[in-house]
């Protein structure tokens, strides 16, 4: 009895500190990943291993378990890699709803704009671990190099390259408020196809990107170009509009849009811009990647 009433105990307290982490190791997947999905499974495997370790070795439980899931986020990404590369159409990543944790459980916002998850999508897995447990959360290099099992020399030779990947591929974005009135300024042309409006809004090589996963109709190819991009919208205007709702929010730290008809969110849109106008549309449409951005209370 009084082994079962201290082996309950022992559990809830387990229970408390893992909750504590949580955000934070959901955080460190998804950055990793760019799915809420598999985040999520990152987490529950976390909480299975740390159930079932033995916690009387554990010297510091945060470090644990974060260690625990980005190696896990490392062995989930060489695979994910793989599948991506016969995904059909283009891969975007899921959409977050943030306006009720701005920061996912990040000491900062890095690394969660949907413009950085794609560079970091050219990064290897443990590349892509270190410049997230770096730059995202602070972490010294010295811990950084006992996560991802290399030398302290390495990690921080990785944190710089990644760093210098993108910085040569990110644009200086414009303002949050800048970029809310591009997305509510396209939304008002799109669906009105009005031509003219779109061409001013967008730079000269704009790209739009539609990520159905092969689920829902959508374009399996990027459209580029100022002229192109702004007839494909016009083509589209008279039946896609049609009884369809807009709802802003705050998707990865961005102004983004959910679109609904009937009540039933179908896509969730958003852009990049910089001083030259709107570079990038993303439009993520799979219905498996929408839950992150239409879960009640996420």
């Amino acid at each position: 009895m009084g082994a079962d009433a201290g082996s309950a105990a022992e559990l809830e307290t387990a229970s408390t500190i893992f909750a504590d982490v949580r955000p934070r190791l959901f955080g460190i997947a998804y950055r990793m990943l760019g799915s809420v999905s598999e985040a999520e499974d990152i987490v529950q495997e976390t909480w299975v291993r740390w159930q079932t370790c033995d916690r009387s070795t554990v010297r510091n439980a945060a470090a644990f378990l974060a260690t625990t899931a980005t190696r896990l986020a490392i062995n989930v990404g060489q695979s994910a890699r793989a599948r991506r590369e016969t995904y059909v159409g283009p891969w975007l990543p899921e959409p977050v709803d943030t306006s009720a944790d701005p920061e996912l459980g990040a000491l900062r916002g890095e690394a969660l704009e949907f413009a950085v998850l794609l560079i970091l999508e050219k990064l290897s897995p443990t590349e892509r671990a270190a410049y997230v447990l770096r730059q995202a959360f602070d972490y010294p290099y010295g811990e950084i190099a006992e996560i991802i099992q290399q030398t302290e020399a390495s990690a921080r030779q990785l944190v710089s390259r990644a760093r210098k990947h993108l910085a040569e591929e990110k644009r200086a974005a414009v303002s949050v408020r800048e970029q809310q009135r591009l997305l509510e300024a396209f939304l008002a042309a799109a669906r009105t196809g009005n031509l003219a409006a779109l061409e001013e809004l967008f730079a000269a090589d704009v790209v739009s990107y539609s990520d159905g996963g092969g689920k829902v109709r959508a374009s399996k190819f990027p459209v580029v170009g100022r002229e192109r991009v702004a007839k494909y919208y016009r083509a589209f205007a008279a039946r896609f509009w049609d009884g369809v709702d807009t709802e802003p929010f705050m998707a990865n730290g961005r102004p983004s849009a959910r679109l609904a008809r009937d009540g039933v969110v179908f896509a969730v849109v958003t852009l990049t811009a910089s001083a030259d106008g709107i570079d990038r549309l993303l439009w993520t449409m799979n219905p498996d990647k929408l839950s992150g951005a239409t879960r009640v209370g996420s």
